[in-house]
C-alpha cells in the first residue's frame, strides 16, 4: 500500500513538471536572456590575457583603465622603435642624408641590407624602421641623430624621463636584448603606453608619426638612386578593428612577443601595451589580447562632463577694506575659477570625486588674479583636472592710513554740503 502511494506521488510530481514546462517553454529564451543581462560581467580578469604585463590607457589623460603587472620591468623588443622614430622626427631633418656605418650594416635580422658607405634619406629610413622593423635602419638613424648609439640612447632616456617614465632604460635604438652596467634594456607596460601617448597625442610631430605608421607599403632607393627597397606594414591590428590608428610589434628571445597600439572610436582614443605576450609558436596571442582590451574600452568607457562650479562666489577677507566704512569685520570679495568644463572617460559605475582646497577666510591685501586655492576632480584616486580659484577683485588692507583717509573724505563731503 505504501509503495503504491509513493508511485502516485511520483507520478503527480512528473505531471506537474511536464505541465510547467509546457506553460513556460515559450518564454524560455526571454528568461535566459534576462538572466544573461542581469548576470553579465564585462570586467576583464588578468588571467584572461596571454600577456604577462598589459595596460589599457585613456590616450587623452594617460589614465590606466586596466592593468596587469603594469609596472613590472621587462624587455620590450622592437616596440622600442616608437621612441627612436619620434626622436628622429623631432630632432632630425627628413631630407638629411644618413651615411651607413659598419656597425649599422652588421646588425642582425631583421634588416634592410645596407652596405657600409651607402647613404639614405632619413625620411626613407623611418619607413624602413617602422614598417619592416629593420634593425640596421635603427642604428643608422641613431648614429645620425645622436652622433653615436650611446649618444642617441642618452637622448632616449632623457625623453623617457621627461615623459614621466620612471621604470624605463634604453640601451639600443632597435630593441635588441642588451645589458650594461646599469641593467638590461627594459620598460614597463605602463611606461610603454605613456611613450605611445606622447607619439600620437602630444608630440609636435604626431601627425608625421601617424602618417608613417599607417602607411601600408613604401618604396625607395638610396641617395644615389641605386637599389629598390620596398617596405610593407606588418601591423596586423590596422586591419583588425575600425579606428585602428597606429602600433608597433616586437619580438626577441628574452622579450617574447610585444605590442603597443592605439585606436580611436568616436571621440575616444585608447592605447594598449603588451609585454611578454607569448613565445613561438604563439604569434597571434598579442592580437587576441589587443582586441579584447580595445573592445573592453569601447564597450565600457564613455565621456562624462564636469564643470568647475564654486560652492559660493565670495570669500571673507580679514582686515580688508573695499571702499565702504572701515570695519573690523571681514569684508566679502568676489572669486572665480579658471578653465572650462572637462570631460572624463569613465565607466558607468565610476564616480567623479570633487575636493575644494581653498580657505574660508584670507587676509588682506588681495589683488585681482591672486590664486587663492583650487578645485580638484579625481576618478578612482587619479587626478583628472585641477581648476585654480582666483580673486576677482582688489581688496586693500585696512590700515590707520586708510581709515584716516576715509574719515578725511567724509569730512570734506560734509563740509561741501554745508557750504552749499
Amino acid at each position: 500500500m505504501k509503495k503504491r502511494k509513493n508511485r502516485i506521488k511520483t507520478a503527480l510530481v512528473l505531471l506537474i513538471c511536464i505541465m510547467a514546462y509546457a506553460v513556460l517553454q515559450p518564454f524560455a529564451p526571454y528568461m535566459i536572456q534576462a538572466e544573461e543581462e542581469s548576470g553579465s560581467d564585462t570586467e576583464i580578469k588578468p588571467s584572461e590575457l596571454y600577456a604577462r604585463s598589459a595596460v589599457l590607457m585613456d590616450a587623452q589623460t594617460g589614465r590606466i583603465l586596466f592593468a596587469k603587472n603594469a609596472q613590472e620591468e621587462m624587455p620590450m623588443a622592437s616596440t622600442t622603435k616608437i621612441m627612436t622614430c619620434i626622436l628622429a622626427l623631432e630632432e632630425g631633418n627628413m631630407s638629411d642624408q644618413v651615411a651607413v656605418s659598419q656597425e649599422a650594416a652588421s646588425q642582425p635580422e631583421v634588416k634592410l641590407g645596407m652596405q657600409t658607405g651607402q647613404k639614405f634619406y632619413l625620411k626613407d629610413l623611418l619607413y624602413s624602421l617602422m614598417l619592416e622593423s629593420h634593425n640596421d635602419a635603427a642604428v643608422a638613424v641613431a648614429e645620425h641623430v645622436g652622433g653615436s648609439v650611446q649618444g642617441f640612447a642618452d637622448k632616449m632616456n632623457q625623453k623617457a624621463e621627461e615623459l614621466g617614465c620612471t621604470s624605463t632604460y634604453f640601451i639600443t635604438p632597435n630593441g635588441l636584448d642588451a645589458q650594461d652596467e646599469n641593467g638590461i634594456h627594459h620598460t614597463t607596460a605602463e611606461d610603454l603606453g605613456r611613450i605611445m601617448k606622447y607619439c600620437i597625442m602630444d608630440s609636435a610631430e604626431k601627425d608625421r608619426f601617424l602618417e608613417i605608421t599607417q602607411t601600408p607599403s613604401y618604396t625607395f632607393s638610396d641617395c644615389s638612386g641605386s637599389g629598390n627597397y620596398t617596405c610593407n606594414n606588418h601591423n596586423t591590428f590596422l586591419k583588425m578593428m575600425d579606428g585602428a590608428l597606429s602600433g608597433k610589434t616586437g619580438f626577441t628571445a628574452d622579450a617574447g612577443y610585444c605590442y603597443v597600439g592605439a585606436l580611436q572610436r568616436d571621440d575616444r582614443t585608447f592605447i594598449v601595451a603588451l609585454l611578454a605576450c607569448g613565445w613561438p609558436n604563439n604569434k597571434g596571442y598579442k592580437w587576441s589580447d589587443t582586441k579584447k582590451l580595445m573592445t573592453y574600452g569601447i564597450e565600457n568607457y564613455f565621456y562624462r562632463e564636469a564643470a568647475p562650479e564654486l560652492p559660493k562666489d565670495t570669500i571673507s577677507v580679514k582686515n580688508g577694506f573695499n571702499g565702504g566704512f572701515p570695519q573690523k569685520e571681514p569684508v566679502e570679495a568676489q572669486v572665480k575659477t579658471g578653465g572650462s568644463s572637462r570631460s572624463f572617460l569613465m565607466k558607468e559605475s565610476e564616480k567623479i570625486e570633487r575636493t575644494e582646497d581653498f580657505p574660508e577666510e584670507i587676509t588682506a591685501p588681495v589683488k585681482t588674479g591672486d590664486q587663492l586655492g583650487e578645485i580638484v576632480y579625481t576618478v578612482d584616486g587619479k587626478i583628472m583636472a585641477v581648476y585654480p580659484v582666483f580673486a576677482a577683485e582688489d581688496v586693500e588692507k585696512r590700515t590707520f592710513k586708510v581709515c584716516l583717509s576715509y574719515t578725511g573724505k567724509m569730512f570734506l563731503c560734509q563740509q561741501d554740503k554745508i557750504n552749499q
